[in-house]
């Protein structure tokens, strides 16, 4: 077997084979014992970087990845980097691109792998450029991306690579460091289709843990804790004239805001990922089985899948006592 067929996804790229208790610290690979199995990793050269920097992409650097969602603004290797240029240390990325020839000179949003090839018009004068305050500004806001892995809890819908709050809200972060905001799928499924969403306005700000938006089902309402601080840069009009999209597609075409924060990571810190989220569902579901239970009688032994519109199935769990409980407010 060739060493590309043992390609491997582990981080950014790795080969791995078979080995035996001598190879364990052996240099320049990682050992691992799986299974009684002793596996040896060692990081691929040839793997290309899973969010591309874009010094690198432009050839000044030879390794390093984007850990800061492409908010260049904010971001304290590409601060450092800029005073390296200013002392005359160091060439820029601009200087480094602007020699190549003419369709090889692509955008920088090219470079960093978030659109198609695009030529650069501006000689990398971002803060000049049409295209470049439309990206940030509309199209990056506008443009949301499904997950892509989702994992269920007895039937709901639990995406990885997402945070959540414990009040049901859920919080995404996107390329350009803004952040994507909206109901998850339990809080939907619970409470069923809403007659209306109170989405607040472009400008204003959210704090954390507090009421920022309500959700009206016939005569009851809903308030709505924020998962984040910060403040909405964009509202999903969509969701707005149409509040069954939230349901239909709660982790896509249903999000309610994009958001933007001065700390990114300080922000999601605060937040559940991954394995936490997991495990935080389970409990919530087996709360919610526990509350059926006790209004309606004995579920299946082995609980199975709680169907939608579980409040509309079952009005006398009560709206308030589930708004109480499951969304804290």
């Amino acid at each position: 077997m060739t060493k590309r067929s043992l390609r491997n996804q582990l981080g950014y790229g790795s080969t791995y084979r078979k080995g035996g208790r001598t190879d364990v610290g052996a240099a320049g690979e990682i050992s691992s014992v799986l299974g009684g199995q002793v596996w040896l990793i060692k990081p691929d050269k040839e793997a290309k970087s899973a969010n591309p920097c874009i010094w690198m992409q432009a050839g000044v650097v030879k390794n390093k990845d984007c850990n800061n969602y492409y908010d260049c603004t904010s971001c304290k290797y590409d601060h450092g980097m800029r005073l390296q240029v200013e002392k005359g240390k160091q060439v820029s990325w601009q200087d480094a691109m602007r020699p190549l020839p003419e369709l090889q000179r692509v955008c920088r949003h090219s470079l960093t792998q978030r659109i198609p090839n695009r030529a650069c018009a501006y000689d990398y004068k971002c803060a000049t450029c049409d295209f470049d305050q439309y990206f940030e500004d509309v199209w990056a806001t506008k443009t949301n991306t499904l997950p892509h892995e989702i994992q269920s809890v007895k039937g709901f819908d639990v995406p990885m690579g997402y945070y959540f709050h414990n009040g049901h809200t859920w919080a995404r972060i996107e390329s350009g460091g803004c952040i994507r905001v909206g109901l998850d799928d339990f809080a939907l499924k619970l409470l069923g289709r809403a007659d209306a969403l109170d989405l607040p306005l472009m400008g204003k700000e959210l704090d954390h843990g507090k009421v920022g938006w309500g959700l009206k089902r016939k005569d009851n309402l809903a308030d709505v804790l924020s998962p984040i601080d910060g403040v909405i840069v964009e509202v999903n009009a969509d969701v707005r004239e149409n509040p069954a999209l939230a349901n239909q597609e709660p982790y896509g075409e249903g999000w309610l805001f994009m958001v933007r924060t001065p700390n990114v990571k300080a922000t999601m810190k605060k937040l559940m990922a991954d394995v936490d989220s997991l495990d935080w569902m389970n409990t919530e579901v087996r709360t919610l089985e526990s509350m059926i239970e006790q209004t309606a009688g004995p579920l299946a032994a082995d609980g199975g899948y709680l169907q939608e519109d579980i409040y509309g199935i079952l009005p006398d769990l009560g709206w308030k006592k589930l708004t109480q409980t499951f969304l804290r407010t």
